[in-house]
């Protein structure tokens, strides 16, 4: 019989699940730690169903917190520690059920919050949040890749009153020991590191239509993704490379950027022979089409793209992924497992 506290969990959940500027696609978790044992949200599900299917997978905490403490390369693989009887799914954790691990406090929310993510690519993205969170017990924690790196950044900054992480490249993470403490801490720091967005010209839809045309590409539902082309800031910060994990896993490393001559039917062209077609393609001043079959965590993470890059101001250094970076995403075991998982369709809404 699940508690109270483990119920309004999952409301919590589903409510930030369904916020674009809190959760895109299967990205974010949340967990709380009952009898020894950390309940997780399964890696590739959406939190937005936390009302509807099963996506809390119960980890064994004292031996991962063991293993994490001996930086054991086992703890990169948070599934060896699930347990089995009580996991009839046979669901796979959170990639990053390490955090949620760490974090010695009850309740934790991790969520990829289009206002953290905005200051936490900059390269004074430190000063920005000091400016901001003075009066909160956070950790600033440059980007690691999620998992055993991501771990060991957070446990080397881990103070005993630490409630909030800011993760560099990544997103936000607030502890508390109740459900509804968490909630409030989790909006007050959103609204504490709040931007507000450029306002972009509308799309060109007609131009959009022809540049379309004998393509595979298609305009997109939400107009706000276009905000990300018709704002000249944007789409050159776009074209600037990968910001955030979630773009790499969900739209593939950086974004494409048409030239002045192209069309959806030109850049199908340009690719080499068994390339994947991009997801979305940019551009410049005029919108965004996107692939015809593009998967819903794809297209919520072209909006998202367009929701971060509309809070950066022009002329921020930015702290962009690295090509080792990307190529150590896409490689990894863990996110290929969410990449399997949002091709197939089980981490759709």
């Amino acid at each position: 019989m699940r508690s109270a506290e483990f119920e309004a969990l999952l409301d919590l959940s589903a409510r930030i699940g369904a916020d674009p500027a809190l959760v895109q696609a299967a990205g974010g978790n949340t967990s709380i730690k009952e009898g020894g044992t950390l309940w997780i949200k399964a890696s590739g599900l959406w939190l937005m169903n936390a009302r509807n299917t099963d996506i809390m997978v119960p980890v064994a905490l004292d031996p991962l917190l063991d293993a994490l403490g001996r930086y054991d390369p086992s703890a990169e693989k948070a599934q060896d520690y699930v347990i089995a009887e009580r996991n009839p799914s046979g669901l796979r954790p959170s990639i990053e059920t390490t955090v949620h691990a760490l974090m010695p406090q009850k309740v934790v929310v991790h969520v990829h919050c289009v206002e953290t993510i905005a200051l936490a690519v900059q390269a004074d993205g430190p000063a920005l949040v000091a400016s901001r969170l003075d009066d909160i017990p956070y950790a600033f924690v440059p980007y690691a890749r999620p998992g055993l790196p991501l771990a060991r950044a957070i446990a080397e900054r881990l103070e005993e009153d630490t409630c909030v992480l800011i993760l560099g490249n990544h997103g936000l993470a607030v502890a508390a020991e109740t459900v509804d403490e968490a909630e409030v801490l989790l909006y007050r720091v959103s609204r504490l590191l709040s931007v507000t967005p450029r306002q972009a010209p509308d799309a060109d839809i007609a131009a959009l239509q022809r540049l379309a045309v004998n393509s595979q590409y298609r305009l997109p539902e939400d107009a706000s993704i276009h905000r990300v082309a018709t704002d000249l800031t944007s789409c050159l910060i776009a074209a600037g490379g990968s910001l955030y994990p979630d773009h790499v896993i969900f739209l593939g490393k950086g974004s494409v950027i048409a030239s002045p001559t192209d069309t959806a039917l030109t850049i199908e062209e340009k690719l080499q022979e068994g390339m994947a077609l991009p997801p979305a393609i940019l551009f410049p001043g005029r919108g965004v089409l996107v692939l015809k079959e593009a998967t819903s965590g794809a297209l919520a993470m072209a909006r998202c793209l367009a929701d971060v890059t509309s809070r950066i101001p022009q002329g921020a250094r930015l702290n962009y992924l690295t090509d080792e970076e990307n190529a150590e995403l896409l490689g990894w075991d863990a996110e290929k497992y969410r990449q399997t998982l949002n091709r197939a369709g089980q981490a759709l809404q």
